[in-house]
């Protein structure tokens, strides 16, 4: 067969810009072009990515083909994206169209396969800007419904993600398939990492500490860690007191109020009065901004510190000397920080919410309800005292991870694909 790819999700890999979609899409094209050798791909990018794909060109039964004209793509989105780009799918004589990114072209009119990560949009849209909801309107209203219903199979990358699509489109179950992602095919193993003293001094880190990675915003309830953390930390004779909160990722929309929750907890913890003026507290946000965009002040030591964007190497280098690794999210699809963290041996803390207890299973990892500041503190507690659980929990979460291979992921996608025949 002659299986056609959307990967213009996959951004520069060798500069590590991979994220989201693009993380899915980058290691199933690759493991699928690894394994079957049956049938033929043809591998879609925007023109902008040509010097990235030379490592897809090596093999005889893959072509690669760029979509023109990207740079006009901003001035008529949806006009490109749907019409112009349905306009080359169907001159390609393609026995299957593989979406790996929620939406097929509205005009594309043959056989088709999409894999739906979450429904984040549909079910929480108080954690979306206004902005992104107003430019979602379209997709949300017609081209995801309508993907959905003309594909032949949707594949779901969690049971999680299956129900909520069932739910929200009363899709029959049948038409659904669920494959989960794999751990990163190119996770170092902590025995491999360098001197992490290197990352310590960068980013200001004293010594031992407690893990968030995650992008800035309200969904991945970073206030609720601060606040619990705040509270175990003001906890008399508590033993985090030696122990720093890092806080690492991209900033994302409405961030203010989770660095003013920053600059009001580390003011609660070292003493501080708190009897800051609105423009005294205004100018703390506008410090922490400073701070991320230039570097200054990385090296001081705060009991909450946000270091911003890490890159690869350094996130794996936190992860592996962080005691624990805390993930509250509201919703995820899949969760693949997670995975990520048990992987490398890391303890994990995260909520018992959406796709994340199907992903740690029932003991690889503290579960905690991500509305009571009570339960996090409470888990970080059991973590840094008690060294049976900690190792435990490194056990049970290895074990679990094992499940998870991208190898795996390609093999089922190309079960769904012969299935079409």
């Amino acid at each position: 067969m002659r299986i056609g790819i959307d990967c213009r999700t996959i951004l520069n890999v060798q500069k590590g810009e991979r994220a989201g979609v693009g993380h899915y899409t980058y290691f199933l094209v690759k493991n699928l072009i690894a394994i079957d050798k049956i049938n033929s791909y043809v591998l879609f990018f925007d023109d902008r990515l040509k010097e990235d794909v030379e490592e897809f060109r090596k093999y005889s039964n893959v072509t690669v083909k760029f979509f023109p004209f990207y740079r006009y793509k901003k001035y008529l989105p949806i006009v490109y994206s749907q019409l112009f780009v349905s306009f080359i799918l169907n001159q390609e004589n393609l026995d299957i169209y593989h979406s790996p990114a929620n939406v097929i072209p509205f005009f594309y009119n043959k056989k088709s396969v999409v894999t739906v990560h979450d429904l984040g949009i549909y079910k929480y849209p108080e954690f979306f800007p206004r902005k992104s909801l107003s430019r979602q309107w379209l997709p949300k209203k017609i081209f995801v419904p309508n993907s959905l219903k003309k594909s032949e199979i949707i594949i779901a990358v969690s049971k999680n993600t299956k129900k909520d699509i069932i739910e929200q489109f009363n899709i029959s179950e049948e038409k659904i398939e669920v494959i989960y992602e794999g751990r990163p095919d190119d996770l170092e193993s902590c025995s491999s990492i360098g001197d992490f003293q290197i990352i310590a001094d960068k980013y200001g880190i004293g010594g031992k500490f407690v893990l968030f990675l995650g992008t800035i915003e309200p969904r991945k309830n970073i206030v609720n860690l601060i606040k619990a953390f705040r509270s175990l930390h003001l906890s008399f004779d508590s033993p985090l007191s030696d122990y720093q909160l890092i806080i690492a990722g991209n900033q994302g929309w409405d961030y203010r109020p989770i660095y003013q929750t920053i600059s009001d907890a580390n003011a609660s913890i070292l003493g501080i009065k708190n009897k800051r003026t609105s423009i005294e507290r205004r100018n703390q946000i506008i410090n922490i901004e400073n701070e991320r965009r230039s570097g200054s002040g990385r090296r001081k030591k705060q009991p909450i510190k946000y270091i911003g964007y890490v890159t690869h190497d350094e996130k794996i280098g936190l992860l592996c000397n962080s005691k624990c690794f805390v993930f509250p999210s509201f919703y995820e699809g899949f969760g693949l920080p997670v995975l990520e963290a048990m992987s490398l041996g890391v303890p994990v803390i995260t909520s018992n919410l959406s796709s994340l207890p199907e992903i740690t299973g029932e003991d690889g990892a503290i579960l905690i309800n991500p509305n009571k500041e009570s339960e996090i503190s409470e888990a970080i507690h059991q973590i840094i005292t008690n060294e049976t659980t900690r190792e435990l929990l490194i056990k049970n979460g290895l074990k679990r991870a094992d499940h998870f291979h991208w190898r795996k992921c390609a093999r089922e996608t190309i079960a769904i694909y012969n299935s079409i025949k």
